[in-house]
């Protein structure tokens, strides 16, 4: 186990009401020793490192300011919670993050009363901060009553477009709020960091609020000839002291750049907006990611998301891997067809490395875009793309693909634009939880009219689906394929488009068949083979297609055994229930077929590993086997003998 940091001051601290005893230079301490012991439980469980340690300052001086719970602090997206998670009675726990019955790596309500508001996706925080803000005006009631609403957004966060209308709406509303922009696009250099220690204490201090009290009214007094032009003089100085903005043009009081590493800025700027705010604040505060960690400083991500890793080299323990992951898989398959389709472009909303469109992008300069947190905005994007003539990849995680459904509908698959959906992280994640999960776009696919979709088996069944998804022009198409590594089948060199809506029969049984949807295909082989030595020898397909079916493969299927079983990676209303549909609408169930769908249950599930999340899920090898024995009738007979 890694030494244990010494921390005596941290140790002092049960819950955020110990903050408000201590003086500055001890909240300072408290901020060295917290960057200390966040680097130390991270390297022992991995997680994301590198935008807690951004914010150890802010999250100091927000406690030690604000009365949370009572204060709702509402971090948007919650990649930086781990220190808020230590300072607020968690720290007990803080090495079992990510891990299954551990604590969450985002914030969670059902975790603490600490955590005002959960969160996993981006720029949400600010809508909460102004719901909690209305329901206080209004006489909203929570167990721990309702104060200042304060939401922490990053401004990668602020490329979305939610962010924006939460803060015209805020605007207008003029609710007290407080809205702070943690900015880690820049470091801060001396003249930066002296200019913004001036300003602040400008804002702060008594006689700049007096001099622009007094010039607003002097306007006011001045004949109306005169008054144009005053204003405009009036905006230059206020411009001059506090930096006019876009933010102000919203409605919003905008103090900043403030250094946000800097706790007696931090802790000036955040008093006298407790003390003195009467409607919204924004407060643009500058970070830098990663930091005080050289390893992570120095990454090229920042320490965004580690393995476990050694403290002192920031080496990180990374499993060999024994097959390359799906992610890289479609990569290299996109890359290729592009070099032979000049027409070919790939679209991702600020995950060029999630996605693999990295190399794509360094490769295919001109026809790779990241268009920032804008899944919506990267829908449309591409369907217009697609209806200029082009043949645009638009590469969304499953989890994200959700926040531009409307998109989907409305400007891609009513228009029958050919947009190729490339859909990462499908199924269950892991480590990321419910928040993550790829479990809905199975249902929210295969149920728009025209909409082609896929999920590959393998890898090289993914590289297939690429090549397929490149020559269908006809309208909308999409594959899923999940996080991690493929199974290590040999990737095809030159790979052959799916005729589509076709099936492959993968074993030849009797009794029981079981139609595969995505890479559950693994696990029913598995089950295939225990399931042999007990002497059952069920018939495997893999329908490849959700969306159209393989009507001809389904119904042979049905005609030759006496029950059918359908499995996938994602929620009820999917694959297994449009091959239900098809069923009924044949009167197979009229002659006595035993049907089963085997899907995730209609649950959130809490993060483990991926094979434990699947195992509450019900879908592995040992499940499937199970679920074979009872609709033949074994497992009750086992039973009862």
């Amino acid at each position: 186990m890694t030494d244990r940091p010494i921390t005596p001051t941290l140790d002092k601290v049960q819950s955020p009401a110990d903050l408000h005893r201590m003086s500055d230079a001890e909240l300072r301490r408290l901020a060295d020793e917290l960057r200390i012991e966040t680097i130390s439980a991270v390297s022992e469980t991995g997680g994301h490192l590198g935008a807690g340690l951004g914010v150890v300052e802010l999250t100091v001086a927000l406690h030690a300011v604000f009365d949370a719970p009572k204060d709702k602090i509402i971090w948007d997206v919650s990649h930086q919670c781990y220190p808020h998670k230590i300072l607020t009675g968690r720290r007990d726990r803080i090495r079992t993050l990510r891990t299954k019955d551990g604590l969450s790596g985002f914030t969670k309500r059902s975790e603490s009363p600490y955590d005002a508001f959960g969160a996993g996706h981006s720029s949400t925080s600010i809508s909460a901060a102004l719901g909690f803000a209305v329901a206080r005006d209004l006489g909203g009631v929570t167990p721990e009553g309702v104060g200042d609403a304060i939401a922490v957004i990053g401004d990668g966060s602020m490329s979305a477009g939610m962010a924006f209308e939460a803060m015209n709406n805020a605007g207008h509303l003029d609710k007290r709020m407080i809205v702070i922009l943690n900015d880690n696009e820049m470091s801060i250099a001396e003249p930066t960091g002296a200019l913004s220690s001036y300003l602040s204490r400008l804002y702060t201090g008594e006689p700049f609020q007096d001099l622009r009290s007094a010039a607003k009214g002097a306007v006011s007094l001045l004949p109306e000839p005169f008054r144009e032009g005053a204003k405009r003089a009036k905006d230059m100085l206020k411009h001059m002291a506090i930096g006019g903005t876009m933010f102000e043009e919203l409605g919003f009081s905008y103090i900043g750049p403030i250094d946000g590493h800097d706790m007696d800025q931090l802790l000036s700027v955040l008093r006298t907006v407790k003390a003195r705010a009467d409607g919204p604040v924004l407060i643009h505060a500058i970070t830098k990611k990663g930091k005080g960690y050289a390893p992570a400083e120095s990454a090229r991500d920042k320490g965004h998301a580690t393995a476990k890793f050694d403290v002192p080299s920031g080496k990180q323990h990374k499993a060999p891997s024994n097959a390359p992951s799906y992610t890289n898989v479609f990569a290299e398959a996109l890359m290729k067809e592009a070099a032979k389709d000049s027409k070919i472009c790939a679209i991702t909303a600020a995950m060029p490395d999630g996605t693999g469109l990295k190399k794509f992008m360094e490769r295919y300069t001109s026809r790779c875009f990241d268009v920032g947190i804008a899944e919506q905005h990267a829908v449309t994007f591409s369907a217009g793309l697609a209806a200029g003539g082009m043949k645009p990849f638009c590469a969304i995680y499953s989890t994200f693909l959700q926040r531009g459904y409307d998109q989907v509908v409305h400007d891609v698959a009513i228009q029958r634009l050919p947009v190729r959906f490339a859909i990462d992280r499908a199924g269950l994640v892991g480590a990321d939880g419910a928040t993550h999960a790829g479990s809905y776009d199975i249902a929210f696919m295969a149920n728009l009219p025209g909409m082609v979709v896929m999920a590959a088996a393998d890898e090289a069944e993914l590289t297939r689906m690429v090549v397929t998804a490149a020559h269908h022009d006809e309208g909308p198409i999409a594959f899923r394929f999940p996080r991690g590594e493929g199974v290590g089948v040999e990737i095809p060199e030159n790979a052959e488009p799916l005729e589509i809506g076709k099936g492959r029969m993968i074993v030849e049984g009797s009794g029981v068949a079981i139609l595969s949807f995505g890479t559950r295909l693994q696990e029913v082989m598995q089950a295939v083979e225990a399931l042999n030595a007990k002497g059952i020898t069920p018939t495997v397909a893999d329908a490849r297609f959700a969306k159209p079916l393989d009507r001809d493969l389904i119904l042979d299927l049905v005609a030759k055994h006496d029950a059918l079983i359908t499995i996938e990676e994602g929620a009820v209303g999917g694959f297994g229930s449009h091959v239900a549909q098809l069923l009924a609408d044949e009167g197979v169930f009229d002659h006595g077929l035993k049907f089963r769908s085997m899907v995730l249950p209609d649950t959130f599930i809490d993060h483990a590993s991926p094979r434990d999340m699947y195992a509450t899920a019900g879908l592995n090898a040992e499940d499937i086997e199970t679920k074979v024995l009872e609709v033949l009738g074994v497992a009750s007979v086992a039973k009862r003998a």
